[in-house]
């Protein structure tokens, strides 16, 4: 058995996203089909508690092209100063700034696999800050930048954002909040939540308001327990 979030975006209330953590059988094995299988037993756990009736999986493992299409290694936007195409993970890790090196704009147009893997972000000691095109963003709150770049990105994508209506619930099978802090999952799941209380174009606006509209505190519905956190800073 394993434990993985299901993120449940919120039309009322303080939250906007509740975190659940839900119990299902575990299909171990690295094949894609061993992920979908864990994937659906999650869902039918999730559905099951009462906790949504769509649940969809936010990752490149997922069975639905949607949830496919919306992964951050996937999800793509265009540069307004070349014109190229970039995705959400690539312009995460080109963003990075450690005390001996970065931000390492090379990254931003190449594969998002590659930008990951680069060995200059392991390499380059404490990552400091992320500058988005010289837009600097702090390391708290913590998962404030990666949603917003995620957030922006998709709403650029009307056809996504179209595809994405009528499902209440988002994982992402390979997120473990106990070795990670960012999640595609729980980045949607607070677009869901922003766009149904129609907040997302204020939200959108500048740094300053969405931190204030997403209502950011130091601890993210991403990874509740702030003993991880500290661990994974």
């Amino acid at each position: 058995m394993a434990r993985r979030p299901v993120y449940l975006p919120q039309r009322t209330g303080h939250l906007l996203v509740r975190t659940e953590m839900v119990e299902f059988q575990w299909f171990a094995g690295m094949a894609v089909s061993q992920k979908q299988k864990s994937i659906s037993s999650l869902h039918e756990a999730a559905i099951m508690e009462g906790l949504c009736a769509r649940p969809l999986e936010v990752s490149s493992k997922s069975m639905i092209t949607t949830g496919i299409a919306l992964s951050a290694f996937n999800l793509s936007g265009i540069s307004a100063k070349s014109g190229r195409a970039f995705t959400v993970e690539t312009a995460f890790q080109s963003s990075k700034v450690f005390d001996g090196g970065g931000p390492f704009r090379d990254l931003l147009y190449g594969s998002s696999r590659d930008a990951k893997k680069d060995q200059r972000l392991q390499e380059s000691g404490r990552l400091q800050y992320f500058d988005y095109f010289g837009d600097r963003w702090k390391l708290e709150p913590k998962t404030a930048f990666y949603d917003w770049l995620y957030i922006k990105t998709l709403a650029r994508n009307e056809g996504l954002v179209d595809e994405v209506r009528g499902y209440d619930a988002f994982t992402d099978i390979e997120f473990n909040p106990e070795r990670s802090i960012n999640c595609q999952a729980y980045s949607l799941a607070l677009f869901k939540a922003l766009q149904g209380r129609d907040l997302l174009v204020e939200a959108l606006e500048s740094k300053e308001i969405f931190l204030q509209v997403a209502g950011y505190e130091n601890v993210s519905n991403a990874c509740e327990d702030t003993s991880v956190q500290q661990r994974l800073i």
